[in-house]
This record gives structure tokens, sequence and C-alpha cells, in this order.
């Protein structure tokens, strides 16, 4: 899968989230901006970190008709057991199968002590109320990422 750059049409997306429903790109068009932010882990430090710099900038980020949506391939219930922990503000999305994550090229080989294996690859997107991508980070540092993205919008 090519990168995904500025301008692009988001792919569509429609995954079970911890909401209780399931969200949809089509939820938001033309109302909402969209934070679409691919994580490796629930609970892991650089994860964490990412997620708590959203929570932090979350009620700023709104104010910009913005929403905040994380993407891993965890469960639904690792998914709750991570936002009651860090006390997460956003919906988390479960993409069990990888294939949202795949469109978006955010799903890949990456190496860790030398071992190759295939996971989520940390990557943000920022969908426009047209449906385009407004802004993309293929590189993403976890601990500044929410202040980031509020300068951004």
């Amino acid at each position: 899968m090519a990168d995904l750059n500025v301008g692009d049409v988001a792919p569509a997306f429609s995954l079970p989230a911890t909401t209780g429903e399931t969200i949809s790109l089509q939820d938001f068009l033309g109302k909402k901006k969209i934070v679409l932010y691919f994580y490796p882990k629930d609970d892991t430090p650089g994860c964490t970190k990412e997620a708590c710099s959203f929570r932090d900038t979350l009620p700023n980020i709104q104010k910009k008709d913005t929403v905040v949506l994380g993407v891993s391939a965890d469960d639904l219930k690792a998914h709750d057991k991570f936002i009651k922990k860090y006390t997460l503000n956003f919906p988390l999305l479960s993409d069990a199968d990888h294939k949202v994550a795949e469109a978006y090229g955010a799903w890949g080989e990456k190496s860790m002590y030398g071992k190759k294996y295939f996971g989520m690859i940390r990557k943000t997107f920022i969908i426009g109320k047209d449906g385009k991508l407004d802004h993309v980070f293929h590189k993403v540092k976890p601990e500044e990422h929410g202040e980031e993205i509020l300068k951004l919008l």
C-alpha cells in the first residue's frame, strides 16, 4: 500500500468502538474534522504517552470542531481497560483484522531486537470535513503529539 498524502481522499472505515457503537468516517463528513491515530498496543509506554497527550489536549481540540479516534488491533476489552486506567476521554476503535490500518498504510513490517514481524505502525491522519487528508504524520513523537496536533488545527 502506497503512503497516503495530504489532499488524498481518506479511506472509508467502520470499526467497533469503546462507546458500544460502530464508528465510521461517514458519521463525521461535513460535520467535524477527525484526528485518526494508529498506535501499536494499549498500555505500552509510547502508546500511553500518546493517548495521554491527546487526553490532556482534547478539550482544546474539540473547540476546533474536531474529534480524536485512536485505532489499534487490540480488542475492545483491552481498550476499555486502557481507557479506565488512564481516564481517556475519547473513543478507541478495534481494528482486529487490521484492514483499516492497511488502507491507511499503518500496518506493516516492523523489527524489534533483530526480529521482523508485522504490526501496527504509529501514524496519524487529520481528515477534513470534506473527507480529504489535511495532514499526515508518518512519524510521530508520542509525548508531544496532542500539542502538535492542536497547533495545526
